[in-house]
């Protein structure tokens, strides 16, 4: 029975009361208010849902967000990056002319910091996510095996669960207290799991839920169904260890190959190019009519070579995440690294 109904209903049990004259003024501020009431309601379901999805939830939340999406970081890091280059860009032309671009390497300057500013917080983020992510997966199986072991003992499947969260799993601690209350307060152990799957978050953890989910809705062992979900998830999180420890070198010859790339750069700026453009400017001096392979910018070499260096710094990151990790994002830490190492060497060593 409804709002509406339970007032009409009730204005019929009334003594004395008159559902032909003064009912019909009742039954329509009833209708009227219970309209009110009901908008009122659906506005406030709608603003709630409105904020929990998209741009909007990004607004209310948005370091929880950034937290658990670091993609949503670019909505900050991004224009921050452009407004600090169109400002030094503005700003340069300004104060020196159109000149400063080519003569000088503080617009390069500008561009290195501008893009560190893109995208170290992402970098950041993308590692703490990563962290957490790998903590989640090697403790996984740990929870599922005790778990199974514990309600074999004779244990109610909640008495086990609240015996366990009492242990130590790394990232996946505060997500097992969460479903030790929840089946505490007399939720169903599937509809727990689920949500549990669900707030933890992960590739691994959604796929092992989703096996207990079906295997105890059709009526299985729920020890078994455990155990196998954690022999899934060990040999999920080994062949993922055994892929990043297959792929380090490959990994580390990249890495290696840009500091190689650097030192060769260093050498041939330091030595035969500077000797050539001191034996340049020797034999220019002396007036000679003779030339000595033309004239040998210095400057505009060690720019183009700083250029090189940058773009295969960060491109040589974004390589070495793959390798390593199998995701461009985690090359982004690598890409920053090598970015600053590169602008480093050439502003203060080459």
């Amino acid at each position: 029975m409804g709002f509406k109904e339970i007032i009409d209903d009730f204005l019929n049990r009334l003594p004395g009361q008159d559902r032909t004259t003064g009912g019909a003024a009742a039954d329509a501020l009833v209708s009227e208010s219970f309209e009110e009431r009901e908008e009122e309601i659906f506005g406030r379901i709608e603003n709630w849902r409105k904020y929990q999805e998209g741009f909007y939830r990004f607004l209310k939340h948005p370091l929880r967000v950034m937290a658990e999406e670091p993609l949503t970081v670019l909505f900050i890091s991004i224009p921050a990056a452009l407004l600090l280059f169109a400002g030094g860009f503005m700003s340069l032309v300004l104060s020196y002319g159109v000149g400063v671009l080519f003569s000088t390497t503080m617009i390069d300057d500008v561009f290195v910091f501008s893009l560190l500013i893109a995208i170290v917080p992402l970098a950041i983020l993308d590692l703490k996510e990563s962290l957490r992510v790998s903590s989640i997966e090697a403790s996984l199986p740990n929870f599922f095996r005790d778990v199974a072991g514990m309600n074999d003992s004779g244990m109610t499947l909640p008495h086990a669960i609240h015996i366990v969260s009492e242990g130590e799993y790394g990232a996946l601690t505060p997500h097992i207290r969460k479903l030790d209350t929840e089946m505490s307060w007399g939720v169903p152990f599937v509809e727990a799991i689920r949500r549990f799957g669900k707030a933890v978050n992960t590739p691994l953890t959604e796929r092992s839920v989703d096996l207990i989910a079906h295997a105890s809705s059709a009526g299985g062992d729920v020890s078994e169904v455990l155990r196998a979900a954690a022999h899934d998830a060990y040999e999920f999180f080994n062949l993922k260890m055994e892929r990043r420890n297959g792929m380090m070198i490959y990994m580390i010859i990249i890495v290696m190959s840009f500091f190689v790339f650097l030192f060769v750069i260093g050498v041939l700026s330091s030595t035969f190019l500077t000797t050539m453009a001191e034996a340049g400017t020797a034999v220019a001096a002396s007036g000679s009519t003779q030339t000595f392979m033309g004239t040998v910018d210095l400057f505009l070499y060690n720019r183009l070579f700083c250029h090189a260096a940058l773009i295969q710094g960060f491109f040589s990151g974004l390589g070495a995440g793959v390798m390593g990790e199998g995701r461009v994002l985690a090359g982004l830490k690598y890409s920053a690294i090598m970015v600053l190492i590169a602008w480093i060497a050439f502003r203060f060593f080459i």
